[in-house]
């Protein structure tokens, strides 16, 4: 049994991942601003509040392995100057503080934490139409390649400290319950969610099963430094609206223009628009396997969890 501290454990990838570790037997301590919001029985909540540079003292003690997924959502609002540094500050302050509470404790013996799981994104090596992605792969250039660069560089000290440290460079989480895709899913089942711009663009995504699998299976590896989590077969955007849209019994057929996305979105339209073919090479060599590793799968089981939430079940 694992004892194992989730950073945004109440979020939409968070609180699967807590489903998934304490229905395998381990600890999950779920750190919060408001720990008595928090109500299930085999969870354990602890205080912290990332703004104001405050964690429980007693959060770490007894903890072998910290994951990290805070952080603002990209997609949520348009960015302003100061919507930016919000999506920056509620990244890299969370990740600086737990990072030095791991390696303090480490240091005075206060706590042995032996690995931090840290959230990052495939936004690092920003719009890379024509190329193939690793995590050899240099960045890229603009807002989010900066962003990601700077949330990456706050886990260090957790790494000086002698804790195995892992990126987790998350692409485009699939789910019929939540994230990005909840929002396009009933344009799709309506029959009116189409490619989005040329629909061209390589997508990098994942499902969030095999994302929350990715992430158990690196709380039990030895991996350390950037690992892409998304599915072994990219595919472009026009691929993934028409094969949940065939899953759907809809067509997939009214593209949405490119300045239309950017008049409702934004600089985050950007993000959207970008290319980019990324490959899961650190899980790979790891002997990860997915259960969903193309659009066609996962459009069908994508359709039996929208099925399941529609019943309750």
């Amino acid at each position: 049994m694992t004892r194992i501290v989730v950073a945004g454990g109440t979020g939409f990838i968070g609180s699967a991942l807590t489903r998934t570790l304490t229905a395998r037997g381990d600890e999950a301590v779920v750190l919060s601003r408001s720990p008595q919001s928090g109500s299930h029985s085999s969870v354990e909540f602890r205080r912290w509040s990332p703004s104001r540079g405050e964690l429980d003292p007693d959060a770490l003690r007894g903890v072998d392995v910290v994951v990290n997924l805070v952080g603002a959502g990209i997609g949520d609002r348009r960015w302003t100057r100061a919507r930016k540094l919000e999506l920056l500050l509620s990244r890299t302050g969370p990740t600086l503080l737990l990072a030095e509470a791991i390696a303090l404790g480490r240091s005075d013996g206060s706590s042995q934490v032996r690995a931090l799981i840290q959230g990052s994104a495939v936004g690092y090596y920003g719009d890379r139409p024509g190329a193939r992605l690793t995590e050899t792969s240099p960045p890229g250039s603009g807002f989010i390649p900066d962003l990601v660069k700077q949330w990456e560089a706050a886990a260090i000290p957790a790494a000086v400290g002698g804790a195995r440290v892992v990126l987790a460079r998350t692409g485009l989480v699939l789910d019929a319950r939540g994230g990005a895709l909840s929002r396009m899913l009933p344009l799709i089942r309506r029959g009116v969610g189409g490619p989005l711009g040329s629909g061209m663009q390589q997508w990098a995504w994942i499902t969030l099963h095999d994302h929350v699998a990715a992430l158990v299976h690196l709380i039990d590896s030895e991996l350390s430094g950037p690992v892409n989590l998304v599915a072994p077969n990219p595919a472009t955007n026009a691929e993934v609206t028409a094969a949940i849209a065939t899953a759907f019994d809809r067509k997939s057929w009214l593209p949405v223009p490119r300045l239309a996305l950017r008049l409702a979105l934004g600089g985050f339209a950007s993000e959207i628009l970008a290319s980019q073919e990324v490959t899961p090479a650190a899980l790979a060599a790891d002997g990860f396997t997915f259960a969903y590793p193309d659009v066609t799968a996962a459009a069908a089981w994508l359709r039996h969890e929208y099925q399941q939430s529609v019943t309750g079940r």
